[in-house]
């Protein structure tokens, strides 16, 4: 199978896409990464050179490892990044890899600890999907009910499936379900009119309650999705992003607190633990991409450990 990833990433995010990088080439991932960005490269890409064989304005390519190579996508969109991940992904698809069997998404705050063949092999079993911290969300939720009745009115129709609500941050297609790219395109630019444009990804009024079906932008668009599309889904539990022990494939680091500026002793003080997801993108920065000085990784891995060690005797309510 050929399988190619990407991403979208700008600002700060270039530290988490390199952590993302090396953990793709150091769990096995040998192929062709394409990440769109908005803004400069990142100074560690300054290698990069200019890639006109990819027939796309500005791109440029950095060898990672043998065989794994970045390409860089210069984006105009206006659309904030979460909500332009199924239009990303089909233009891969309509124009650079046009000849890939599988394209998998990743969000530049993931890192991948599990040998690349598993999500070969996970793909093949359905569109793969992870779930979210915010799971379940049953089917006569008011959530899920207001999704009915919105694209319902757009239309679309929504059937139940499964109360499971999955991370908009990781998604896994084979080309035989490139449908479900199109669809869940089709179900954000529907979304729009009520998010006030796909240029928004968050919502500080009436539209963050609880009930508010949209409040999650392309991620309820996303979940919205498996209700309305035709076909199979291959879903994995919280453990698949180190969201609850157990066996799991990546790392996400949610919310706005991210490895590359957590400061581990600082946040002990604090009574806030190291998560997995902060171990783990400090075990991926040491290589093949270097983007943080080696002295600092060692701190960062240090301060984590002696951080949870206090945990044992301190930690916030």
């Amino acid at each position: 199978m050929k399988s190619i990833v990407c991403t979208l990433f700008e600002g700060n995010y270039h530290y988490g896409l390199a952590a993302l990088i090396n953990s793709l080439y150091n769990q096995g991932y040998r192929g062709e990464v394409y990440a769109g960005y908005r803004g400069p490269l990142p100074f560690w890409a300054s290698s990069a050179v200019a890639s006109p064989e990819l027939a796309w304005p500005g791109s440029c390519s950095l060898i990672v490892g043998a065989g794994l190579k970045l390409n860089f996508l210069p984006l105009k969109t206006d659309y904030h990044f979460t909500n332009y991940k199924p239009d990303f992904m089909l233009s891969l698809w309509d124009g650079l890899s046009n000849q890939a069997d599988a394209i998998f998404y990743f969000d530049p705050d993931i890192v991948v600890i599990t040998p690349w063949r598993l999500f070969d092999g996970w793909v093949g079993c359905g569109v793969a999907l992870c779930e979210d911290v915010n799971s379940p969300v049953a089917e006569h939720h008011p959530t899920r009910t207001a999704w009915r009745r919105y694209f319902g009115s757009k239309g679309f129709t929504l059937r139940f499936k499964e109360a499971m609500y999955v991370n908009g941050g990781f998604v896994g297609v084979q080309k035989q379900d490139i449908s479900f790219l199109t669809t869940w395109q089709a179900l954000q630019e529907a979304m729009a009119p009520a998010i006030g444009g796909l240029n928004r990804s968050t919502f500080t009024g009436i539209e963050s309650l609880p009930f508010a079906p949209f409040s999650k932008t392309d991620q309820d668009a996303l979940n919205a999705t498996i209700e309305a599309w035709v076909g199979n889904v291959s879903l994995v539990g919280k453990e698949g992003m180190a969201f609850k022990v157990g066996g799991r494939l990546m790392s996400h680091a949610l919310g706005k607190l991210k490895p590359w500026t957590y400061k581990p002793l600082i946040g002990s003080f604090a009574g806030q633990l190291p998560r997995l997801a902060d171990r783990d993108y400090w075990s991926s920065a040491n290589g093949p991409i270097l983007s943080q000085p080696a002295a600092l990784v060692w701190r960062r891995q240090l301060g984590i450990k002696v951080a949870a060690l206090i945990g044992r005797f301190y930690r916030r309510n």
